[in-house]
């Protein structure tokens, strides 16, 4: 009988303690592209369908993920995950843009269900599932990025793998939540150009007023100079971390650097799209004061020069505290340490109610043979 009951003992132990620690289904990320399948044009932007599944939703969590197209480095050990200790910039480099909800469509933010930060997701939100679905931009093979020191950076994606990556937003890290899919590129096909859904007689013709492009970009006819309009995230504006911002009005292809005050920090250049708009980003020490700053964006092409003043949070260390890495597995935001203490604490009680059961069958049976 002691045995049966040992036995049952060992198995309800098993019961408690597995389910502390529910298993987790690992994110996994699918890519369509015009053709179905994960690629894109090399010299021209296409769309692709981002679906990702299994992500770890925290209700009414701060942030979610960000879905981005860029280059990792070693994506087969993981190194370049933020949870790791990846560093964007260095580890991993994506394709910038701002993060407003009509940005470019070259970054993708998706909020938590029912997250403070909703409001700002151009991407919707994570249903409680984990799963999204979301279009993403993606600008040709190769594209600029900004390393740590806030120095222009060339990708070039037919020398290296790129592909899609979701990592944690808002500097909340979650090992859960990131993940690189590869996209390859399709070369176009023989005897037809990038550009080649546009009848000929529809395409702009070289003149004394286009601009010259880099080789396969697509030609484009410039345009009368106008005001330059230069706009900041304002919530990326604080010191110690890399700012973004925006610029219209810019002669297409036209390249540009922007400049911090007196040249405290610079970065650059970066090269206008064929509608005369730039996205990009530079760091802002992280000693900069706080106050009022200024950026200067200076043409290349035009020689044209605009200034904008922005204003300079100081690095708020507590408030890094509140975006602390969230634990690798926390589906629900809930306590696994607590799980597993109530676990051990069923399974120490169940086992001193049998000791005490056989005991008193043990002098039961003794009083019996006397």
């Amino acid at each position: 009988m002691s045995r049966r009951i040992l036995a049952a003992l060992l198995l309800v132990a098993g019961v408690v303690l597995g389910t502390t620690a529910p298993a987790h289904a690992a994110a996994s990320v699918s890519v369509s592209g015009p053709d179905g399948s994960a690629s894109a044009a090399p010299d021209t932007a296409t769309t692709v369908t981002v679906s990702g599944r299994g992500f770890t939703a925290i209700k009414a969590g701060f942030g979610g993920i960000y879905v981005a197209f860029g280059w990792v480095a070693d994506p087969s050990r993981g190194t370049w995950r933020p949870s790791r200790g990846g560093i964007t910039g260095e580890d991993y480099r994506y394709v910038p843009d701002t993060e407003d909800r009509e940005n470019a469509g070259r970054l993708r933010y998706v909020a938590f269900p029912g997250s403070s930060t909703a409001a700002e997701a151009n991407g919707g939100a994570l249903s409680e599932a984990g799963d999204f679905r979301v279009q993403l931009t993606i600008p040709g093979a190769r594209f600029t990025s900004t390393d740590r020191s806030g120095a222009n950076v060339a990708v070039d994606c037919t020398e290296v793998q790129c592909g899609v990556i979701t990592f944690g937003a808002h500097g909340v890290a979650n090992a859960d939540n990131e993940t690189f899919t590869p996209v390859r590129f399709n070369a176009p096909a023989s005897g037809t150009s990038p550009s080649s859904t546009t009848d000929e007689a529809d395409a702009p013709q070289p003149s004394a007023a286009t601009t010259p492009q880099p080789p396969g970009a697509q030609p484009v006819t410039t345009v009368p100079d106008g005001d330059i309009r230069l706009s900041i995230d304002a919530a990326t504006s604080m010191a110690g971390r890399v700012m973004t911002f925006t610029a219209v009005g810019l002669r297409p292809g036209e390249q540009v650097l922007v400049r911090l005050d007196d040249g405290v920090a610079a970065a650059g250049p970066f090269t206008a799209g064929t509608s005369g708009d730039v996205a990009g980003m530079i760091e802002l020490p992280g000693d900069l004061a706080a106050g009022t700053h200024e950026l200067h964006l200076t043409a290349a092409a035009s020689g044209r020069a605009t200034t904008t003043n922005f204003a300079v949070r100081a690095g708020d260390t507590a408030g890094d505290a509140e975006v602390a890495p969230v634990a690798s597995g926390s589906s629900d935001g809930g306590d696994i340490a607590g799980w597993i203490f109530l676990g051990a604490s069923g399974t120490v009680l169940l086992a001193v109610l049998v000791w005490r059961l056989l005991a008193m069958r043990r002098t039961r049976t003794t009083g019996v043979a006397a």
